[in-house]
């Protein structure tokens, strides 16, 4: 049975990359739509949510494409993928740009990294760029055939801190233990860059294609 996937696009992140990654594990006959037409979004079989940048851009960019209200009916009621800034918008406060209300799906803040000492004695960078072993906490469709601690890539310099610790489905040290994936239900939101992530990024994203929810 085919499907409409959908990437939403609302002028951030990259789409490309993305879009391209999803059409690689497909099934043969799914269309991979990239698009900010709500009707589209609500439509589709699966929702894949991307983004990049501040924080009060990528809300200042959803809101300018009227994508509020469709993001979140989305994340409601289907196969529901979040990638990195899609998945810290989902919370309802960044501490980023001097603080930015978020679209406040879960209740938590996104925190700004730390810095500190590496294991190493090297200052900690920010952002934290490359990869880093995601350790998994459920067994969770979308870990099928993923070795725990697997390596992800990751660029970032903010960290989701859900109020609900039930929520997260993984962990990344990196200063601090934080949440680099969350799920509940229909949603799964990972703060690495699947499409970056060679086999195994590929891997959670042909989970997610195929994921029986």
């Amino acid at each position: 049975m085919t499907q409409r996937i959908t990437v939403i696009d609302y002028g951030m992140g990259n789409l490309r990359s993305v879009a391209k990654a999803v059409e690689h594990v497909a099934g043969e006959g799914d269309e991979v739509l990239v698009t900010d037409d709500p009707a589209l979004i609500l439509s589709s079989d699966r929702v894949v949510f991307p983004g990049q940048g501040a924080a009060r851009d990528c809300m200042a960019a959803i809101s300018d494409h009227h994508l509020n209200k469709a993001i979140l009916q989305a994340a409601h009621s289907k196969p529901f993928l979040g990638i990195c800034m899609g998945q810290q918008v989902l919370l309802d406060f960044s501490e980023e740009n001097g603080g930015t209300q978020l679209l406040g799906l879960y209740k938590g803040r996104v925190h700004h990294f730390p810095g500190g000492i590496a294991p190493d004695g090297e200052a900690m960078k920010i952002p934290h760029m490359g990869w880093n072993r995601v350790h998994q906490l459920s067994d969770h469709p979308l870990w099928y055939q993923i070795s725990q601690d697997s390596r992800f890539y990751f660029v970032h310099s903010y960290y989701v801190d859900p109020e609900r610790e039930d929520l997260a489905a993984a962990t990344t040290d990196y200063g601090v233990s934080f949440a680099s994936a969350i799920a509940e239900n229909n949603l799964f939101a990972v703060q690495f860059h699947p499409e970056k992530s060679a086999d195994a990024g590929l891997q959670l994203l042909k989970n997610f294609v195929n994921w029986k929810v």
